[in-house]
């Protein structure tokens, strides 16, 4: 198996997922991505690389403009009090630097290595858009095909109902 951004183009096409890739400008957060999201139909994504107290980590996909409820997190996805994860733990175990993160990059990550969730309503989204290892480009793809990735590349795709903050 390829890692990397080659890795999972390659596996895209080798699975023969459709997707689409939209080159833009570096974007950091949720706030940035904004104007990009205009211009890409579909589900927008944000990824909290998080940490339990048990020392297992663990990625979380959600829709980009849901907050988190952190507290009641680790209920939904059966885990200890989570917190946020280290940049060099991140490049560790999945290979990409802060603003980059998605649920593609497990194509980089040891089986066993870190949990992946999606949120249970990217899963059942027809059109998905996260990052393909790197912050300038987005890809859209079915919330099924990414599930579909994860599990090629060897890790459980946990789907679970998120808990969101009362704002």
């Amino acid at each position: 198996m390829i890692a990397g951004e080659e890795g999972l183009l390659s596996d895209l096409s080798a699975l023969e997922i459709a997707h689409e890739l939209f080159e833009h400008q570096a974007v950091f957060t949720v706030d940035e991505s904004r104007s990009i999201k205009a211009d890409i139909p579909g589900a927008h994504t944000k990824n909290l690389f998080l940490k339990d107290t048990a020392g297992d980590f663990w990625l979380v996909t959600v829709p980009a403009e849901d907050p988190v409820n952190l507290k009641a997190l680790p209920e939904a996805i059966g885990c200890k009090r989570v917190s946020f994860g280290k940049p060099e733990d991140m490049e560790r175990l999945i290979g990409i630097k802060p603003g980059s993160v998605t649920p593609l990059a497990m194509v980089n990550a040891a089986p066993g290595s870190i949990r992946c969730v999606l949120d249970q309503v990217l899963a059942d989204a027809d059109t998905v858009n996260v990052h393909p290892l790197r912050n300038t480009a987005t890809v859209s793809l079915s919330g099924k095909d990414i599930l579909r990735l994860i599990r090629h590349w060897g890790h459980e795709a946990l789907v679970a109902v998120i808990p969101k903050k009362v704002r």
